[in-house]
């Protein structure tokens, strides 16, 4: 490996507080949880996982939303599987969440205050649900 400069360094050091800062859940009240058991990884939950991430990271909420893996939710049949906890809104629980929907899940779910109907396998029954 080449000798880096101290301005590569300088750049190098930014590059990864601002990866650490992602990661910090301190005033964040938005919670991405994607399902990573060994049934989400072999359904492609980490490719879900990364494009949530990217898609986060585009419409600029990093600063508002942690996302975060855990193991299995008990909803193999419709792995990936992918929860999301924010306020004013029911925590969901959504299934078949390729990396192809998670635009979509960031989108209409935490841009727009929607739910996506057709991947949603999981929710609080409708007399709690605020109106």
């Amino acid at each position: 490996m080449a000798k880096m400069t101290l301005d590569q360094l300088r750049a190098l050091r930014a590059q990864k507080q601002e990866e650490l800062e992602t990661r910090n859940v301190e005033g964040k009240d938005i919670q991405v949880i994607v399902g990573m058991g060994t049934c989400g990884i072999a359904a492609g939950a980490k490719q879900t996982f990364d494009a949530i991430v990217a898609a986060i990271e585009k419409h600029k909420l990093a600063n508002k939303v942690v996302v975060r893996q855990t193991g299995c939710m008990g909803l193999c049949y419709v792995e990936p599987t992918v929860e999301v906890i924010m306020p004013d809104m029911p925590p969901v629980i959504y299934g078949k969440m390729t990396s192809d929907v998670a635009e979509e899940l960031v989108v209409k779910h935490l841009v727009e205050h929607s739910l996506l109907d057709n991947h949603i396998f999981d929710k609080p029954a409708i007399d709690i649900v605020k109106r």
